[in-house]
């Protein structure tokens, strides 16, 4: 676990910071594929963990979502959209290409079971001291997180930290194979940028 700032840790769970959780405060964001929970559980045993939000319910965020609130006996809390795919375990529902062999190999290795939610978190409320933005495009329902007393945003998948295939540093857009709408986010990473 790595202290990103004040109450705000990640917790890197793929080489190269490709998949991530974070706790924020006393809320787990996002749990990374099915067989992240052990490594999830092991960097949380010594910090307080009240709920669990997702920023989209695809197979490498909402993974372990179900192990994680089973084990610490916590809420999970996504947005409307997401909330058919969080509870169904149907991670990949909205991927553009269903038949393509990496959305196949995710709903078979990567997407966890499903997990009733307990709370619908939309524009506005409250996450620990982050603001919910909806920023949907790489999900129907995908939510980012922001702090602004120090400007700290998780953003999910709006933006990458890397290229996928080239693993280089530097943010992108999403892959457009787990893209549900490729402009409606090519427009929110652009007036990230400005």
């Amino acid at each position: 676990m790595i202290q990103i700032t004040k109450d705000v840790y990640q917790i890197p769970l793929m080489p190269r910071n490709s998949i991530n959780c974070y706790l924020v405060g006393d809320i787990l964001v996002d749990a990374g594929v099915r067989s992240s929970h052990n490594k999830i559980l092991t960097a949380l045993k010594d910090k307080k963990v009240t709920a669990h939000a997702l920023t989209h319910a695809h197979a490498d965020h909402q993974g372990s979502s179900k192990p994680i609130c089973e084990s610490l006996q916590i809420p999970l809390w996504c947005s409307e959209p997401e909330k058919l795919q969080a509870e169904s375990g149907n991670a990949t529902k909205e991927y553009p290409s269903q038949g393509h062999l990496i959305t196949k190999f995710q709903k078979k290795y990567w997407a966890g079971e499903g997990y009733k939610v307990s709370r619908v978190i939309k524009e506005g409320d409250e996450v620990s001291d982050f603001k919910v933005i909806e920023t949907p495009g790489h999900s129907s329902g995908h939510v980012s997180f922001f702090r602004e007393k120090d400007g700290v945003l998780i953003v999910g998948d709006a933006m990458v930290n890397m290229n996928l295939l080239t693993t280089y540093v530097g943010l992108h857009q999403p892959p457009g194979l787990f893209t549900l709408n490729k402009l409606k986010t090519y427009n929110q990473f652009l007036n990230w940028l400005h």
